[in-house]
Formats: C-alpha cells, structure tokens, sequence
C-alpha cells in the first residue's frame, strides 16, 4: 500500500514539474513598425474609414450600396412587423440605437409578460454592441434558443465568411431571411412578410423606388446592405494606419502575444476571427489530475499552480454543456468569434458559459494553445482586446443618382 502511496506522490509531483515546463515564454519583441507589419502581414488590417474603402473591401460595386437601399433596410432593422407577435425586431437582440449618435438605446421590445431578462442589457445600455448580452437568445414569444446558443453581434458580420455558430449560413442575406423565418427568433413566414410590408404604404412605395418589387428575397438584400455599413474603427485601426500612440504599450505587448502565440492562426482577417471553423477545444482537459496554472481572479498578480483533481463524467467543454450544442455536424466545429468589439460581447463561448474575458482568454491559452498564460500576459492580451472596441465609421454612402 505504501508503495502505491508513494508511486502516486511521485507522478503528482512529476506531473507538478512539468507543468512549471509548460510554454509561458516570451518571444520576440517587436518595434512600432514591427509590430504594425507583423500584423498586416497576416491580413489582420484596418477596417475602412470611407466608402470607396467599403466596397473594395466588400467586393461590391456601387449600384449595390447606395444610400436609399441602406436606409431602407435601417428602418426594416427595426420593424417589429417582421416578428410573429410584431413585439421584436432584429434589434432586440442586436441592440442598437437606430441613430448611432444616441446612447439611450430603446428597450420597449425586451419589456413584455413573455421576456423578462432585461437586466443585463439594462447595464449594458451604452454599448451599442449589437447583442443583447444574455447567455442564450430569446426570440419571439420569449422562446429560447433550444441549443442555448447565444446572439451573435452583426457589427462587421459582414467581414465574416461564416455567420452562425456552426457555420452552415456563409451570407448576411442568408442570415437575415433566416433569423426572420426561424422558429427560435422571428418565428415569421416569407409570404407573411411579404405581406405585412405590402400593406405599409410607405414600404411598398420604397421597395419600388429601390428595387421595383417587394418579394422577400429584396426583404433579406434590404437589411444585409445595412449590416454592411456596421463597420468599426477604433484605437488597432488608428495604430496600424501609423499612429503609434493610439494602442498603449500594454496593449501593443498583447499584440505581440496575440500574434506571437498563435492565437492568429484562428482570429484571422480585418474581423480577427469569423473565417473559419475550428476544433474547440484541441486539447482535453479532463485528466484525473490537471495540473495548470489556476485562473482565480482573486490569485490575480500572482502566478499559482494548482491541482485540480478532475475525475469526473466526461463532458466535452471547459465549462457548462448548456443546450448539448456539439457544432457542425456534431463534432466539436465552431465558427471562430470575432473578436472586434470582443469586450461588450459577454458572455462568451456559444452557449455564453464564460462570464469573464480574462477566464475565456485564459480557457483559450490552455485548450486551443497548449500553453498556461500567466496573469501577466492575460492581462496584455485583454488589454490589446480592449483596442479592437471601435464605433460604427458613419460612411457618407451616396444616394442611388449618386449625389451625397
């Protein structure tokens, strides 16, 4: 018996070793120009600040964004006529205000008997992050996303090649007609829609002045050309068109671990993420005995190895298997989130079972990395994170003759 005590005792300690082994080195430091040609060089640029910028880098011509279809599909943004009950619009989830100037975001649509978690976007009312911050959507008639999948923002969803979590949707339009039909969200027919706007002189008259006909797939064309104006810029953008005071020193370090530690391999493109699917997580983390440096917030400044003695039923994520949701086809593929704006998108993960930014980026090092951050260079990283917020850039998008 005191053999296997002691043969025990050696493995944990073994085991204790090697994880005081495991990757947390620093790597090259790089200068303002290095850093800025670093990035670029692995296509993670700046978004446009002006329209012709826009359609280069949406690959669209000019008669396919002018300014008649985007307010057009402004106003559909935020008509409630396209849900079952006519109580939600899309930007109940994807919260905004309709002008972006104005912080008091209404909040009409999530008061109702059949929806009563408000509380969060309450909070949250100034961020004008594009969802509502809830850990599973909640679409019309205060139903429940039955996977527990979370809302996913629609700023710069047009940067991304993949649109759901699973990444079967690879459109903004495809998105739009299906978060509008879907039982889960709007809860509302194409023939229904089509209908209700038909019946609204002023829709019916603008569909024929944009379009020369209200079918539904102008519906979906209408709001996508919206969404391809909820571009933003902020402090990374500035950086990398040549203002190196725009990202502080913290932050440019977590961009040099950002890149440094391959987290670009997957967070890739002018949306640093939405391009791909990947495995999460690549590494299991449910062995008898884990030994990792633990993410306590309360530990936080100081580098502490635990063990953690996981033997329990084994379940496939680092954290709650909320809604049994196992992506593309049942195999752990998720879309890779975008991490613009990343900081006002809490909860993270697709069913929203990480509250903290600091827990996902740690959760992120250990499973997809294989490497134990420290809480130094969490915080660098978050700190870089916190650079990719930016605002909606106001294009000044011409009208359909082509005046300003």
């Amino acid at each position: 018996m005191r053999f296997f005590i002691g043969a025990f005792a050696f493995i944990v300690l073994l085991l204790f070793s090697v994880s005081l082994l495991l990757p947390t080195k620093e790597k090259r430091i790089f200068s303002d120009d290095g850093l800025r040609e670093a990035a670029l060089s692995r296509d993670m640029s700046s978004t446009p600040n002006n329209y012709e910028e826009l359609l280069k880098l949406l690959k669209i011509d000019k008669d396919d964004l002018f300014r008649e279809k985007v307010e057009l599909g402004r106003d559909l943004y935020f008509e409630k006529k396209l849900s079952n009950s006519s109580d939600i619009s899309c930007a109940t989830c994807h919260v905004l205000s309709k002008d972006l100037k104005d912080k008091n975001i209404f909040i009409d649509a999530l008061i109702s008997e059949a929806n009563d978690k408000t509380d969060c976007v309450v909070c949250h009312l100034s961020d004008q992050s594009a969802t509502d911050r809830f850990e599973t959507s909640i679409g019309d008639g205060g139903r429940e996303n039955p996977f527990h999948l979370n809302t996913l923002t629609t700023l710069n969803a047009a940067l991304a090649k993949y649109q759901t979590w699973d990444g079967s949707v690879k459109s903004v339009e495809e998105q739009v007609g299906l978060s509008i039909k879907d039982a889960s969200q709007m809860n509302l027919s194409a023939d229904e829609a089509v209908a209700r706007l038909s019946q609204d002189e002023n829709y019916a008259k603008r569909f024929q002045e944009v379009y020369g006909e209200l079918d539904f797939k102008n519906i979906e064309d209408a709001i996508a050309a919206y969404l391809k104006t909820l571009i933003t810029r902020g402090d990374y953008d500035r950086f990398l068109d040549g203002d190196n005071k725009a990202m502080s020193t913290k932050a440019k370090k977590g961009l040099a671990h950002f890149l440094n530690f391959g987290c670009k391999g997957c967070h890739t493109g002018v949306s640093v993420g939405g391009q791909s699917i990947q495995k999460f997580p690549l590494r299991d983390y449910n062995s008898v005995v884990d030994v990792t440096n633990s993410f306590n917030e309360s530990q936080k400044g100081r580098e502490v190895a635990t063990f953690d003695f996981n033997a329990k039923m084994y379940h496939p994520f680092p954290f709650e298997n909320k809604g049994g949701f196992m992506g593309k086809d049942g195999e752990r593929l998720f879309r890779v989130p975008m991490l613009r704006n990343v900081t006002k998108t809490s909860p993270y993960f697709h069913n929203g079972g990480v509250a903290k930014l600091r827990e996902a980026v740690h959760l992120m090092g250990k499973h997809q990395l294989g490497m134990n951050l420290t809480n130094t260079q969490i915080d660098e990283i978050v700190e870089f994170l916190r650079a990719l917020e930016g605002s909606v850039v106001e294009f000044d998008i011409p009208s359909k003759k082509g005046e300003v």
